[in-house]
């Protein structure tokens, strides 16, 4: 593997590995020199572990692909500049599902990463797609990580690997220089030690980019800050919204305990949980699964061979195979992992002038009813709606008061159904219990919410007989109104106090 120098940082870069994963794909081999690590920045001397998708110039961006392997970026990402800018540097390339197409990072071409906790002698899986970020971080390997979160990849490996994963409102961290998933949901997001932390990277990051088109004006910034809640943490008392439709039996009873456990100290510190319904929130998974390899079928026709990426071999009219194929099929083909490919497919079937408006429009209308539920519990208006006559009514079929009193500061979940599985188990796991992972990340994806995993301490009573290597915390997640960054980080210091 061929990695590049930065002359400006006068860095030389190596293999690295971790010392039970394949987590971390490359790392600086020592910090920036003092002169150059901006002493007056908030993120001095901070070291920040990067996911591999997100564009560095010391160092290749593959997304875990042959497709992209060994490519050299012209230019760093946004998030980047603003890192080194306030003093941070950037201590390695973590490893990902391929393109962050996955739940367990499993899929990558550097190889599986795995999880510091095991069980029965077995790795555990670190989540995913973040979960080299989550382990750099899990194993003190870095001060905090970037990941993308598109449908739960940094609060699901946040969750499995015990550390907190803060995805920001859609909007206010730069996409530019990641590479693209799925345009309307992929988010840069943080993964920490602590909420505070999070909160320190997050406050780097949240700037407007007249270079990312998805990037919020500073207007409507300024909106968001005019209706900004000023309830959820911070010493004051929360509504909290309890979604009785994520209380299925899906959930195992050692998450259920601990997010039991969890709403019960909240309610003894004096916070006020309240039942809410959002019933759309059951479609949200098939919805997802339909937009996001739809956007994505789009984003990776690009990677073709011709212009830059992996090419296949032979000549270019019909490389010399059985049976023959065209030099595109062939290098796609040669360059994406199994997942990968069943996305694109999957993706190039919903658009396709057949199944267009059976599944793709269709999706796009139940994301909006996602949303809309959403926007009926909170008590905190929807910020991109120019007056409160605009705010949508509750479904019918919702369980909220409609009077007012039923509204909510944050809404807590659990952040996944079950315990982080074992690799052995999850190779035996079809695709589609692979997805069932994002069951209760999806919904604040679809509606672009801000939303924060915590890892919650699991009751001594699950804790018994377990293993001293196996997982001791489980997530639960925050999520708030569109813009309520801060409510849900103040939010998430208050649960993460609890103990």
């Amino acid at each position: 593997m061929v990695f590049l120098n930065n002359a400006s940082r006068n860095t030389h870069l190596r293999p690295y590995s971790s010392s039970n994963t394949n987590a971390i794909i490359n790392a600086a081999a020592e910090p920036p020199p003092p002169t150059q690590s901006h002493p007056n920045g908030s993120l001095a001397g901070k070291s920040i572990a990067i996911k591999d998708n997100i564009l560095t110039t010391a160092t290749p961006t593959t997304a875990a692909s042959r497709a992209l392997h060994n490519y050299p970026s012209p230019f760093p990402a946004t998030v980047i500049t603003l890192l080194q800018q306030h003093g941070a540097y950037i201590s390695s390339k973590t490893n990902l599902d391929e393109f962050g197409m996955g739940s367990h990072t499993q899929s990558s071409f550097h190889g599986p990463a795995i999880s510091p906790f095991s069980r029965n002698g077995v790795p555990l899986t670190p989540g995913g797609s973040s979960g080299g970020s989550a382990v750099a971080v899990a194993e003190g390997k870095a001060w905090a990580a970037l990941g993308t979160d598109t449908g739960g990849s940094v609060r699901l490996p946040a969750a499995y690997c015990g550390v907190v994963g803060f995805k920001p409102s859609y909007g206010c961290v730069s996409r530019w220089g990641v590479v693209a998933y799925a345009n309307s949901m992929d988010t840069v997001g943080v993964l920490a030690r602590t909420v505070g932390d999070a909160r320190k990277v997050f406050g780097v990051l949240d700037v407007y980019d007249e270079r990312d088109p998805t990037s919020l004006l500073p207007s409507v910034r300024q909106r968001i800050r005019s209706k900004r809640s000023s309830t959820a943490g911070r010493g004051k008392k929360m509504r909290i919204g309890v979604p009785t439709s994520y209380l299925t039996t899906s959930i195992s009873p050692a998450v259920r305990a601990a997010y039991a456990s969890t709403l019960t100290r909240l309610q003894a510190a004096g916070h006020t949980l309240i039942p809410i319904g959002l019933p759309t929130s059951k479609l949200a998974l098939s919805t997802y699964y339909i937009l996001a390899p739809a956007e994505a079928s789009s984003n990776l026709a690009k990677y073709d061979g011709i212009r830059y990426g992996y090419r296949t071999s032979g000549p270019d009219a019909r490389p010399k195979e059985d049976p023959p194929l065209p030099f595109y099929a062939a290098t796609r083909g040669e360059a994406f992992g199994d997942e990968v490919r069943r996305r694109i497919l999957l993706g190039a079937y919903t658009l396709s002038s057949e199944a267009m408006h059976n599944y793709f429009i269709q999706a796009q209308k139940i994301r909006r009813l996602v949303s809309r539920d959403f926007d009926a519990v909170f008590a905190l208006p929807h910020p991109l709606h120019e007056d409160t006559a605009q705010r949508p009514a509750p479904l019918p079929s919702d369980e909220n008061k409609e009077d007012g009193k039923g509204k909510v500061d944050i809404i807590l979940t659990p952040t996944t159904p079950t315990l982080p599985p074992t690799l052995s188990e999850i190779a035996q796991q079809s695709a589609l219990e692979h997805y069932m992972n994002d069951v209760f990340t999806v919904p604040a994806s679809l509606a672009c919410l801000p939303a924060l995993s915590v890892p919650v301490p699991l009751p001594a009573e699950v804790r018994e007989g377990m293993e001293e290597g196996d997982v001791s915390t489980v997530g639960v997640q925050v999520i708030g109104q569109l813009g309520d960054d801060e409510g849900v980080l103040g939010a998430g210091e208050v649960v993460e106090g609890l103990w």
